[in-house]
């Protein structure tokens, strides 16, 4: 081990040292001390030593949030290993890609997941693990009761890949993202810099650990910091809310489909959520009225904008708490450790005031896409990060996001923004949520189309929304069709699946 070591595992044995005795994580009944947290991962870590696992291996996570994920991941970065979460609501043949692709030689999986990943697991996959009990497969308690729990040797350098973070495959086939510990330790010092981060944090984590946002925005720099963090299994409003009352949590994150529930949830005003301090929101944009409304119900919290994409280990840009109400829609200025611009189609930097294309220069980006140098060298053309967003920078910097360059509708020869469209909607007091795309249509090319979910307790009619929507908007940006739907698919990071509600249209 050298003396500039400054990997992923290398921050939870800082914490340990630091607050030995202090609660780290709590997952249900089970409460880790920083120093026992440190020994387990040690413990698991020796035990996937002894079974062939080393630095450079690619090993999959397949697991609901709990503490057998966390403890898995810091082992596997103890040894210079590469993590490979994947998304628990994927189908066999889609976990099976993502193990192939990657190269696996092991996986972890919770009891509940199991044949699934039985089924996606090919010969390559060598080491097989069980959060619970598996036919054929090794318990994660026999890895936690390894008789060693003496830190592993591993020489494993800053720019090292220590992570395959598949992004969502909301369009394709995922790709992925090959991360670092250089790239993901710049991107936990500007979340906790400019996302006002504290060691005294007491934190729910409810999104889906397999995501970047959750994982590398507030979990491992929760850990970094020495803070405490509470693990729930899913982003359920009611268990939130109760987690947060029964924790006296200070600090939460939810996309804004989650802060919708939350809002929306009956327990919102019977619990008391009076610690909480600091709320944080990303992976898809915030309606403007539910800003508005966390801010009327929930005064004393400083809430932030968190702007990025899994390429970015994610953040990218950040707006802070003194400027929501005052820079509403935007998604802030570019955040510490990184550089953002807006380009044209020739990648040419556009004036202010002028959409295009937003690419970032950052050390938090990923070294590349794994396997696949053609797209790595595309999504980095001219040194910057294609973000693949199209977007508009004010006058003073500030990053106004237009929309994703394929949600970008064209209809009768004029471009429209769903999220344009989106914001006019939720100005309608009986709207809960709503998503606008195109879909195919013979005289207008692309049809604007909104699905819309209507607040509990209340009725709005087709033709009563393009009413009011073209009293505030031009007439070829109002819907063309309105569908009335019970929720909005989604996947499990809270992102609204435009794909799905195309081709459903």
């Amino acid at each position: 081990m050298t003396t500039r070591r400054h990997a992923i595992g290398d921050l939870l044995r800082r914490s340990a040292a630091r607050h030995p005795a202090k609660t780290a994580l709590v997952h249900g009944d089970r409460r880790h001390s920083y120093a026992d947290l440190d020994r387990a991962v040690n413990r698991v870590a020796n035990a996937l030593a002894a079974r062939g696992v080393g630095k450079g291996d690619r090993f999959a996570v397949l697991s609901h949030n709990n503490d057998a994920f966390v403890i898995a991941y810091f082992a596997l970065a103890r040894l210079g290993a590469v993590s490979v979460p994947i998304n628990f609501m994927l189908k066999s043949d889609e976990v099976g890609y993502i193990l192939e692709h990657s190269g696996a030689i092991g996986l972890l999986v919770e009891e509940a997941l199991a044949p699934v990943a039985a089924a996606a697991a090919g010969e390559r996959v060598r080491v097989r693990g069980v959060i619970g009990s598996y036919a054929g497969w090794e318990p994660f308690a026999a890895w936690e009761a390894h008789d060693d729990d003496g830190e592993p040797s591993a020489d494993i350098a800053d720019d090292d890949p220590i992570q395959l973070m598949y992004t969502s495959g909301t369009e394709s086939r995922p790709k992925g993202a090959t991360l670092s510990s250089r790239g993901l330790i710049a991107q936990y010092v500007t979340c906790v810099v400019d996302g006002e981060m504290r060691h005294d944090d007491v934190e729910v984590h409810a999104l889906p650990l397999y995501h970047c946002a959750q994982l590398h925005c507030f979990l491992t720099p929760g850990i970094y910091l020495g803070a405490t963090n509470i693990v729930l299994p899913g982003a359920d409003p009611g268990a939130i809310l109760a987690a947060v009352e029964a924790e006296r949590a200070t600090k939460l994150f939810c996309p804004p489909t989650v802060w919708i529930g939350l809002l929306r949830h009956p327990d919102f005003d019977r619990r008391d959520l009076s610690s909480l301090r600091k709320g944080y929101y990303g992976a898809s944009i915030m309606p403007v009225e539910v800003l508005k409304e966390i801010a009327a119900r929930l005064p004393q919290v400083r809430l932030f904008n968190f702007y990025g994409q899994t390429e970015m280990a994610p953040v990218a840009t950040i707006l802070g708490p003194d400027e929501q109400l005052i820079r509403l829609g935007s998604a802030g200025r570019p955040a510490l450790n990184v550089e953002t611009r807006i380009v044209d189609d020739e990648d040419r930097p556009v004036p202010p005031g002028v959409v295009g294309e937003i690419v970032h220069r950052s050390p938090h980006a990923m070294l590349g896409y794994w396997n696949d140098p053609e797209k790595t060298a595309e999504a980095f053309r001219g040194g910057w990060f294609h973000s693949g967003d199209l977007g508009v920078m004010d006058a003073d910097g500030y990053l106004s996001v237009v929309d994703r360059k394929k949600d970008m509708i064209k209809t009768g020869g004029e471009n429209v923004a769903s999220r344009e469209v989106e914001e006019a909607i939720y100005q309608h007091p009986a709207v809960a949520e709503a998503a606008v795309f195109g879909v195919p249509d013979e005289r207008w090319i692309e049809a604007v189309t909104a699905a819309v979910v209507v607040r509990e307790g209340a009725s709005l009619t087709e033709e009563e929304l393009v009413a009011f929507l073209r009293e505030r908007l031009a007439p070829f940006k109002a819907p063309k069709r309105v569908a009335f739907v019970a929720a909005l698919p989604k996947n499990a990071s809270g992102k609204v699946l435009k794909r799905e509600l195309r081709d459903g249209f």
